[in-house]
C-alpha cells in the first residue's frame, strides 16, 4: 500500500501526553491538520466502514452506497484522510482501495492522553 504521509512520527516527536507536556507550535499545527481531517462525520463514517473490514480495506466503489454519495465525494473525503496519513491508498487494477494505517489512530489517542 503506498502511504502518504504517517502520523506516528507526531506521537514520536511529541513523546508525552499532551497533558504531560505542552505541545510546540509545529507539532500543534501538525496534530490540528489530522484533527480536521478525522473531525468531520462522512470521514469517521468512512474511517469506521474500513475499519470494520475483516481484509483491513476496501474500495471506495463500495463506499458510495454506505454514505450516500458520489464517487468523486467519497474519493475527495478519502483523499483528505489519506494526506492526513489516517488511511493509505493502494491501486488495483481500475480501483482504488483504502485501508487504515496501522497504529495511526493510536498514535493520534496516546498523543491526546490524560495520563
Amino acid at each position: 500500500m503506498t502511504v502518504r504521509r504517517t502520523v506516528l512520527p507526531l506521537a514520536q516527536q511529541c513523546c508525552a501526553p499532551i497533558a504531560r507536556e505542552p505541545l510546540g507550535a509545529d507539532s500543534a499545527v501538525e496534530l490540528a491538520g489530522i484533527l480536521k481531517a478525522i473531525a468531520e462525520p462522512t470521514r469517521l463514517r468512512l474511517l469506521s466502514l474500513i475499519a470494520a473490514q475483516p481484509e483491513g480495506s476496501m474500495c471506495v466503489c463500495d463506499l458510495t452506497e454506505p454514505v450516500g454519495l458520489s464517487q468523486p465525494t467519497v474519493s475527495h473525503h478519502l483523499r483528505v484522510l489519506v494526506d492526513a496519513g489516517i488511511l493509505s491508498r493502494e491501486k488495483r487494477g481500475v480501483n482504488a482501495h483504502y485501508g487504515l494505517v496501522p497504529g495511526a489512530l493510536d498514535s493520534v489517542a496516546a498523543v491526546l492522553a490524560t495520563t
